[in-house]
């Protein structure tokens, strides 16, 4: 099960990069639909983005989900553990839209103190900005459906992919495989 699913994640990256190397853009105005791959289909879907005021994500997310994820904090290493999904398969959506972000499948150790997976679900799902904050440069990882900042993509990863995405444990949804 979990190397088909490692396989359809190939295929879709494979799939998003044919098609935004023809010089095709996905759709971000907010009239828009915008691609999404949701793992429950295995199929790439048009969705409509979710957009949201202050008031209304200072409603739907708690006091530290919204400080992350819309006010691109972080949470304290080692503070929180991401859930871990008791038949050993799951998928790890974004907590303030539910999109599809990783699998259980891609996460490992890395000793930083925050969740790190090597791959995510699908280059459609997340959104990578450069983040020139506090004198450094990073890649900020966001979740492309609502905007909500994840936390970083770095280059010191394991194999296949060599990256570690770096994610706010309180920015993540475990929805375990049926």
């Amino acid at each position: 099960m979990i190397r088909s699913m490692m396989f359809r994640m190939a295929f879709v990256s494979l799939l998003t990069l044919l098609t935004l190397g023809a010089g095709m853009k996905p759709q971000t105005t907010p009239n828009e639909k915008i691609q999404i791959f949701n793992p429950a289909t295995n199929a790439v879907e048009a969705v409509d983005p979710v957009i949201k005021s202050d008031a209304e994500w200072k409603q739907l997310l708690t006091p530290e989900q919204y400080q992350v994820m819309r006010r691109k904090g972080t949470e304290r290493a080692f503070s929180r553990q991401c859930a871990i999904p008791s038949g050993g398969e799951g998928v790890y959506a974004c907590a303030a839209c539910g999109t599809a972000l990783f699998t259980y499948g891609t996460k490992f150790e890395s000793g930083t103190g925050w969740p790190s997976f090597w791959n995510a679900i699908s280059p459609l799902n997340v959104k990578i900005e450069s983040d020139r904050s506090f004198g450094m440069r990073r890649d900020e990882v966001l979740c492309a459906r609502c905007g909500s900042h994840l936390g970083h993509v770095f280059d010191d990863g394991p194999p296949p992919t060599g990256k570690r995405y770096c994610i706010n444990a309180v920015a993540l949804v475990l929805q375990p495989q049926r």
